[in-house]
């Protein structure tokens, strides 16, 4: 911990760099990943702050829309692209999700109810081989289901079909550092 209160107490030493942020923000994406602590967006693309708006949840899980009783993952969502006005949205999972190996392995749960729960909202169960360490498989199967999930959001899909804004599906590995990209056209994750 004594490394992170030391950089946290130098970084307010530049407020020339910072002052400018006080004016607002209006990052360009949406970034969608994981909680886990090896998937930091901003090292991966290199944003600056203001450049990424980000939602971290266990598993990179996007919940069912329901306007009645949103939650606050969709809150976020609606946030970036009625309000920020972001044009794309990354959803990216990466390699050794312990959330999605659990789901494709079926792991028993009862000691993490809230877990447990959570991972419920994962439906369709990723597909993939258990016996994976990295569960790349179950990983771009479920990242493909979140983008799906997300297209169902009313006003994400009125801005897709306006053309205004554009969903992508990453998958990151973290043993590598590498960023593949979900190809429509070949149904196949590449390279960047």
């Amino acid at each position: 911990m004594q490394p992170l209160i030391d950089n946290a107490r130098t970084h307010g030493q530049r407020p020339e760099e910072f002052a400018p942020l006080a004016q607002g923000q209006s990052p360009q994406v949406l970034f969608i990943t994981c909680s886990d602590s090896r998937v930091v967006p901003a090292l991966i693309t290199g944003a600056r702050p203001g450049e990424l708006f980000e939602l971290r949840t266990a598993g990179n899980i996007v919940p069912p829309y329901a306007s009645e009783h949103p939650t606050s993952e969709a809150a976020t969502i609606e946030y970036a692209v009625e309000v920020l006005g972001v044009s794309d949205i990354v959803v990216c999972g990466h390699s050794h999700c312990g959330a999605v190996g659990a789901l494709v392995r079926g792991d028993d749960l009862t000691a993490v109810p809230a877990v447990r729960e959570w991972l419920t909202r994962a439906e369709p169960r990723p597909i993939g081989a258990a016996e994976d360490p990295c569960v790349a498989e179950g990983v771009q199967n479920h990242v493909l289901a979140q983008v799906l999930r997300l297209r169902s959001y009313p006003f994400i899909d009125r801005k897709l079909s306006a053309g205004e804004l554009t969903v992508h599906a990453w998958y990151y590995e973290v043993h590598t550092g590498s960023v593949l990209t979900h190809d429509t056209a070949t149904d196949a994750f590449r390279a960047l």
